[in-house]
Formats: C-alpha cells, sequence, structure tokens
C-alpha cells in the first residue's frame, strides 16, 4: 500500500535556509501575513490533509475509477468528503485576494500546497487544480463583473474551473480550433461545438464548473490569430449569484485511460451553450497563455511528485528486503542475507530518485519566488510588472515541464526496479506511480513541444541566445562567490565549464540553423534536457553550499540532514550531470540522419 509522508524538512531547508524567503515575502504587498508562524501553521494544515485524508484514497481511488451514466460523473469513494474538507479549510482560495475570499497569501505557498496534495493523490488534485488556471485567467483579463461573478464561488472553491483548447482535430496547433461562437444581441455568445480532453470537465465535487474555452467568432482571420476565449458555466448564474439554469454543455463520455483513472477526462459538447468573452475579440491566445504556464508549472509539480512518491516508497522496501551478499562482503552477519539496499546498484537507483526529487524541489521553490512576482502584477494591474516577472518565468516553464516530467517516469521506473516483480504488482502501488507519470509528458504540451518553445522560440527567435547568457551569467557569478571554498571546488569547475558549453552550444545552433532548418526540431529534446541537468546541478550545487555553511557552524539540529544533502549533491555530479555529454554531443549532429530518408522507407511489411 503506497504511503506519503510530507517531506517538511526539506520544504523549510528551502524555504528558510536557501532561498530565504521570509525576505522574498517582505518584498511582497501581500507578503505581509506570510510570517514564520503562518508559513509554519500552513504547510503542517496541508500536510496533514494530503497524509491522513487523500493519501489513502489514492490506489482504492485507482481500482474504483470514475463512473458515466447519461451524461453525469460519478467521483470515487471518499472523493467528496474529502473535497468538502478541502473547501471547509479554505485551501482554495490561499493565494487570492480577500475581497474574493481568499486568504491572500503569496502565490508560492499555493504552490507549495499543490505539490503536497499531488504528491499524495495526483488525480484527486487535479480537480481543484484545473480552477487555479481558471482564477488566473479572470484575476488578468475578467471584466470587473465577470470578476464579481465568478471569484468568490471559484476561490472559495464550491464552483471549479477548467480549461476547453483540444479538438478531436486540433491538440496542440490551436489554430486548427473548429468551435464557434456567435455573438447574440444580449452581448452573449451561442457557442457550438466539440472539445475532447478536458481534465475536470464533468464531476460531482461541486455546484458549478466554470468551463474556459477556446472558440472562434464568425469573423475570426484564420490560424491562432483568430482565436477567442469564453467563459461557459454548467449552470448559468442566476441574480442571487448561485449555480442556476443548465447550460448548452453536456458530457458525452470520459476516457478510459492509461493512468489517472480517478480523474474525470471528458469528451464535452457544447450545444448553443451561452459564453461570455474574456478580454478582446480574437485575442483569446494571449490570455489562454495565463491559464497555460499555470497548468505548465503545475505539469511539472506533477514530475518533482512522482519522483518523491517513488522515493518514499521504494526506501522502506529496500531497507526490509534481503537478497544476496554484498560484493564488498557481509553487511548483516546475523541475517540469512544484507538488505538490498547494501547493494550499490539499489543505490544508485534509490539516491538517482532522491536526486531528481529534491533537486526538482528546488527548481519548482526558486521559480515560485517569480510567480509570487507576476502575481502581484497581476493584483496591482501593473501590466509592465507582470510581463517582467512572466517572460522571467518563461523561461523556466519549459524546462520544469519538459525535463521534470521525464525525470518523474524515469523515478517511477527505478521504483519499479527496486520492488523487482513486486513493482509489477498492483497492491504494491509502483505500478500506480508508472502509470499516472506517464501522462504528464504528453498534456499542456508534448516534451518535443516544450522543447521547441524553449529552443525555438524563446532561446533563438526571442533572444538570440541572450537569454542563457543571462542565465549563465549569474550561475558564474555564483560561482565566483565560492571559487576559492575548498569543499565547493568540484561543483564550481564542473559548473563553470558547463555555462561555458551552455552558451557554445546555443551559438552553434544558432549557426547551423541557417543552413540547416531542421536541425532545431531535431536538437530540441536533447537541448531541453541538457538545460534541465545543469539548472538541476546548479541548484544542488547551491544546497551543497548551504549545507556545508551549516555543519561548519556546529549546533545544528539534526547534523545527518545536511551531510545527507553534500553527498546526493555529490552522487548528482558523478553519476546524472554526465549525462549531459551525451545531450551535448546529439544535440549538434546533423538532421540529415533523421529527415533524409524517404517515408516509405520506414517500414517493408510486405
Amino acid at each position: 500500500m503506497l504511503s506519503y509522508k510530507a517531506p517538511l524538512r526539506d520544504m523549510k531547508f528551502l524555504l528558510n535556509d536557501v532561498f530565504d524567503y521570509q525576505t522574498h515575502y517582505k518584498d511582497l504587498s501581500n507578503g505581509e501575513n506570510a510570517d514564520p508562524e503562518t508559513v509554519d501553521m500552513i504547510l503542517q494544515g496541508i500536510a496533514d490533509f494530503a497524509e491522513n485524508v487523500i493519501s489513502p484514497l489514492y490506489q482504492p481511488a485507482d481500482a474504483e475509477g470514475c463512473q458515466f451514466k447519461d451524461g453525469v460523473v460519478t467521483t470515487p469513494k471518499g472523493f467528496k468528503d474529502a473535497y468538502d474538507q478541502f473547501v471547509e479549510g479554505g485551501w482554495q482560495g490561499i493565494s487570492y485576494p480577500e475581497e474574493y475570499g481568499g486568504m491572500n497569501l503569496p502565490m508560492s505557498l499555493n504552490l507549495i500546497k499543490s505539490e503536497m496534495i499531488g504528491t499524495a493523490n495526483w488525480p484527486w488534485a487535479m480537480y481543484p487544480g484545473l480552477t487555479t488556471g481558471c482564477i488566473n485567467t479572470l484575476m488578468q483579463y475578467g471584466t470587473e463583473e465577470q470578476k464579481d461573478t465568478y471569484l468568490p464561488k471559484l476561490v472559495e472553491g464550491t464552483w471549479s474551473g477548467t480549461m476547453c483548447l483540444t479538438e478531436p482535430q486540433a491538440g496542440t496547433d490551436l489554430g486548427q480550433v473548429k468551435t464557434r461562437a456567435v455573438p447574440q444581441e444580449d452581448g452573449t455568445y451561442k457557442l457550438n461545438g466539440t472539445k475532447i480532453f478536458i481534465s475536470s470537465g464533468e464531476h460531482d465535487l461541486t455546484d458549478n464548473i466554470i468551463h474556459i474555452v477556446l472558440a472562434r467568432l464568425p469573423d475570426a482571420p484564420e490560424g491562432t490569430r483568430g482565436i477567442s476565449l469564453f467563459i461557459v458555466p454548467k449552470f448559468k448564474v442566476n441574480e442571487e449569484g448561485e449555480a442556476g439554469e443548465r447550460n448548452g454543455v453536456s458530457c458525452g463520455s470520459i476516457e478510459h485511460k492509461m493512468g489517472i483513472a480517478s480523474s474525470a477526462t471528458c469528451v464535452l459538447n457544447f450545444d448553443d451553450a451561452t459564453g461570455y468573452l474574456i478580454g478582446e475579440p480574437h485575442r483569446g491566445l494571449k490570455a489562454m497563455f495565463t491559464f497555460m504556464n499555470t497548468a505548465r508549472i503545475g505539469t511539472g509539480i506533477q514530475g518533482l511528485a512522482h519522483c518523491e512518491l517513488a522515493f518514499q516508497n521504494a526506501l522502506p522496501y529496500a531497507k526490509e528486503r534481503r537478497s544476496m551478499r554484498t560484493l564488498s562482503g557481509v553487511k548483516e552477519p546475523e541475517k540469512v542475507a544484507d538488505a538490498i539496499i547494501n547493494h550499490a546498484d539499489v543505490r544508485r537507483m534509490l539516491l538517482t530518485m532522491k536526486s531528481f526529487a529534491e533537486g526538482g524541489r528546488s527548481m519548482i521553490y526558486h521559480a515560485a519566488r517569480y510567480a509570487d512576482k507576476m502575481s502581484q502584477g497581476i493584483a496591482e494591474g501593473n501590466d509592465e510588472e507582470f510581463e517582467k516577472w512572466d517572460d522571467k518565468l518563461g523561461f523556466y516553464t519549459p524546462i520544469l515541464k519538459g525535463f521534470l516530467t521525464e525525470l518523474g517516469i524515469e523515478a517511477a521506473k527505478e521504483g519499479q526496479q527496486v520492488y523487482g516483480g513486486h513493482g509489477y504488482i498492483k497492491e504494491w502501488g509502483m505500478e500506480l506511480i508508472a502509470r499516472d507519470a506517464r501522462i504528464a509528458t504528453l498534456y499542456e504540451g508534448t516534451t518535443g513541444v516544450q522543447a521547441l518553445d524553449l529552443l525555438g522560440r524563446k532561446v533563438i527567435l526571442q533572444s538570440k541566445g541572450k537569454i542563457i547568457r543571462d542565465y549563465t551569467s549569474g550561475i558564474m557569478k555564483w560561482c565566483g562567490d565560492y571559487a576559492l571554498d575548498k569543499n565547493m571546488r568540484k561543483f564550481v569547475w564542473a559548473l563553470t565549464k558547463l555555462c561555458a558549453e551552455w552558451n557554445t552550444l546555443t551559438v552553434r545552433l544558432m549557426l547551423s540553423a541557417r543552413k540547416d532548418r531542421e536541425i532545431i526540431s531535431a536538437a530540441s529534446v536533447d537541448y531541453l534536457m541538457y538545460s534541465g541537468y545543469v539548472m538541476m546541478a546548479y541548484h544542488w550545487a547551491r544546497m551543497a553550499a548551504v549545507a556545508y555553511k551549516k555543519l561548519e557552524k556546529g549546533g545544528v539540529e539534526a547534523p545527518e540532514f545536511y551531510k545527507a544533502k553534500i553527498q546526493t549533491a555529490e552522487f548528482y555530479f558523478d553519476k546524472i550531470l554526465p549525462r549531459t555529454s551525451g545531450h551535448a554531443e546529439s544535440m549538434v549532429a546533423p538532421s540529415s540522419s533523421m529527415t533524409d530518408m524517404d517515408i516509405e522507407h520506414f517500414a517493408f511489411l510486405d
């Protein structure tokens, strides 16, 4: 049976020692109430909810799945009660203004909440998780009337939200969207079309579901320039602000999926559904990316969550399971065999999971500081401040989403491997982590899409490589501060070489693209993974530096924690970081080996 324990010690290490969140919060207009006592109380409250309420539901709910009948979706046993406790605790509104019923605390606390809840039970977490993007979109682009109508219930959690983008013929290429929105005399719109893969599109947890829908107006130009964004509630809102008459949106079916079985993934049909325009006509894609950026950070958290859950459950098994003796000699002579954690290869798997989880957490918590600044810009109506921090966060988004979710799949695989044959058996739960991790690299844009966004759009088209120069210059400055520290020398030297190589590779790809246009697509995934490994190395070096300082001062509580940080950093640099070499060599190879083969030559089946 899978279990989850919130890693509060590691979270507080990052918040207090590595990133000094208290100083960061003092610079925020909504950070005044995020004092250490309040933050600790919130972390403990969420941890209790995650560990004791939703974690025990994870495996039983997967076995039961969601039930669909006559357009109605019933979630698994215990989900509704857990959701009601979530609403009662006020957890949905942590980071939203008090005027809409929120706690008005920084967005980073909402992301930390998402990590704990998502690790405990990712499919359950998706129901309130989609609402976050809906709220953010309305906060920035909604009219005052729209905010007053929808935000109080969404922030309270008694209503939920979705994102309706994908259609049968249009996935990542949103220019193919066909759903139509026809303006009405009363200022509303009638929407007709079908959306697929809509997470939380129908369920029994809330009184109303507010759909954020991409559609085309009759006069819309072709392609992505002709997309508008609409609010389409499941139930129209009456004069009292409550759910009233049923709208023309219905669930046609739910998908039967490889994983996340207790999260309802719906086909939604819009039949003359009443909708309300968000923002300007034909400018829906810009507003939609507010939702998407939120979702992509959340999906990056999913990668972290699966690394953490796989590690937490593989570790006790490795301590208890006994098999053979180690190559270096008997470790437990009083036992019939040594525990498998004594074998070097098992330690490799455990340390891989641990380094991914803790390194990924550091990356997410760093990006969360940018999310705080971006959210402050939205709340204050300061578009310039929003754009500044949204751009900074935009560099991290494809790496967090693409890189961390790929690591989540690897960690799930290693977790199964630690269990051996038991890793393939449902009762142990590791196969559930593997199944649920798989979707993370697919939705909100596949790894390939994230890679093209990073290399093709953000690195080359938008910044001509400047974004990498700026980021690596920050790492180099940090390396300079530790250049004479004998403990840090091995980390600093490796990072210095990688920063130089990262910039060189970027320039080589830009130059190669002048003659070989396909090389950007061919190299992009290698480039993303290379970027992720270097970024995570920087975070491990920073954590090691803090750990060394703590140990040097002496008198610290649990010195073993800091020693483990240093040892895990050393493992990452010795055993994981060399992967960059393969990605570097692959990314600069010509694209011809991919592009020259005729399509007819891919297979000869006759």
